[in-house]
């Protein structure tokens, strides 16, 4: 009984510390999704196309997706979605979101990527607000052009729900994600919120901005403050 009360009071006490940690680790990653846009939109000839962002509903911003294989490949990420404000003048509140996919067949190897993904219309926005979704199978998708003043003319271009990129040593360019499922990150939010709320809550609502979340916002609005048609 000694033990256990002491393992309670040990957990009690050490509760305050973990919290803090998760605090910590979430700002860390509201700021890497803030660098990871800042240094894309920062390259003119190898950023996302103006006309794109501009026009986008929301956008999914994953620093450092993770990618695996030995026979089986996988790959997961964590990130963050945001979606214009009802206005479409500036940004609303970050969604945490987690990005997973496996694939069968002669693989090996492993490998670290950014991905960022625009979701261009309301069809695609409310996929990104239900509980998950695959992205190719449950949302039109294409891999998206680069360069600030590319042509996004194509009709793979116009018809898709999800346009997405990836950046790889250095190197940042379209890629397919089909596949690849996006969930809730229910704790995630939590931490950020106090609340456990999924996507829908949170970007449907209004929900106050986390000040962890301000530098992202403040990159977002910098380079697309409103939306076009």
């Amino acid at each position: 009984m000694r033990l256990l009360t002491y393992t309670l009071a040990l957990a009690i006490g050490c509760a305050p510390l973990l919290a803090k940690d998760d605090k910590t680790k979430n700002a860390d990653r509201l700021d890497d999704a803030a660098s990871l846009f800042s240094e894309i939109m920062g390259a003119p000839d190898k950023s996302i196309p103006q006309d794109l962002l501009n026009k986008s509903q929301c956008i999914v911003l994953v620093p450092g997706l993770k990618k695996g294989a030995f026979g089986f490949g996988g790959k997961y990420g964590r990130g963050f979605a945001l979606c214009r404000t009802p206005s479409g003048e500036g940004w609303g509140p970050p969604a945490a979101i987690r990005i997973e996919g496996g694939s069968f067949g002669l693989q090996i190897g492993f490998s670290s990527s950014d991905v960022v993904l625009l979701v261009m219309n309301e069809r695609g926005m409310k996929k990104l607000t239900a509980s998950k979704f695959t992205i190719g199978a449950e949302a039109t998708a294409a891999a998206g052009p680069v360069g600030r003043d590319a042509s996004a003319q194509t009709d793979a271009l116009v018809t898709a729900e999800i346009l997405s990129w990836s950046r790889s040593k250095g190197l940042f360019a379209g890629v397919s994600l089909d596949g690849a499922t996006l969930r809730n990150d229910i704790d995630e939010n939590e931490t950020m919120y106090g609340q456990r709320w999924n996507s829908k809550a949170i970007l449907d609502s209004g929900a106050r901005t986390p000040e962890a979340a301000a530098k992202l916002l403040a990159e977002l609005n910098k380079y697309s403050s409103r939306k076009t048609r």
